[in-house]
């Protein structure tokens, strides 16, 4: 089994350590790399090419809104999951448009930790629940949204359908069994989805669905009824 390479960027050493402590227990996951700064994190990315960067937003030289962009214009495959001690408005949404796939509090649990990053390494979206609502609250806000189609060509009929239920919240599981098809199948699907879209995960797949047009937040409330 393939084992999903990790690089911590913290600028505090003790938690650096000590997330890679109780990372380096679990079989599937190995901690390739640390790093004290943003400069230092972009630098080891490209170097090391880790499957999931875990990163802190307010960090020296290099914030982490301004390392994941970088990380992931050099490294679209990477995974990045924000692990923050603040869940401010304006560092939530600037870390997902700048490509996390996830983003939770520090206050989780080490067991939480460990299965966000598998989480995000499937693709699957990760975020803090109070994370959640923000994002939910924000696009209901935004009355700017694209309403026209113009890019729905660019997925299939069948593609478009699996991103809406992934962007309505349901699991790899749940959708394939709404559409009568394997688990495998859907994560085959989800990455054709990332590959046309040059991401790599479900939270950039929706973000980027949304805003060129691919679904509306109308669309998903319909889909519920």
């Amino acid at each position: 089994m393939d084992r999903i390479k990790i690089l911590l960027v913290d600028d505090h050493t003790v938690v650096r350590e000590t997330i890679g402590q109780f990372l380096s227990r679990e079989p599937d996951l190995e901690v390739v790399g640390e790093a004290g700064d943003g400069e230092e994190g972009v630098r080891l990315a490209r170097k090391l090419k880790p499957d999931v960067v875990i990163i802190d937003v307010s960090m020296p030289k290099l914030n982490g809104i301004e390392a994941t962009k970088q990380i992931k214009e050099h490294l679209p495959a990477t995974t990045v999951l924000a692990l923050s001690a603040y869940d401010y408005d304006q560092y939530v949404f600037a870390l997902l448009d700048a490509g996390c796939a996830g983003y939770l509090l520090k206050d989780v649990s080490s067991h939480e930790l460990v299965d966000a990053i598998r989480a995000v390494n499937r693709g699957d979206s990760v975020l803090h629940p109070s994370i959640a609502r923000k994002v939910v609250e924000r696009y209901r806000a935004l009355g700017s949204l694209p309403r026209h189609r113009a890019n729905v060509t660019v997925l299939t009929g069948k593609e478009i359908d699996v991103l809406k239920k992934a962007a309505s919240g349901l699991s790899n599981k749940d959708i394939a069994a709404e559409l009568f098809v394997s688990v495998r199948t859907i994560e085959s699907i989800l990455t054709g989805i990332f590959n046309k879209m040059g991401v790599g995960s479900r939270t950039e797949a929706v973000i980027y669905g949304l805003r060129r047009g691919c679904f509306t937040l109308e669309d998903l409330e319909t889909d519920k009824q």
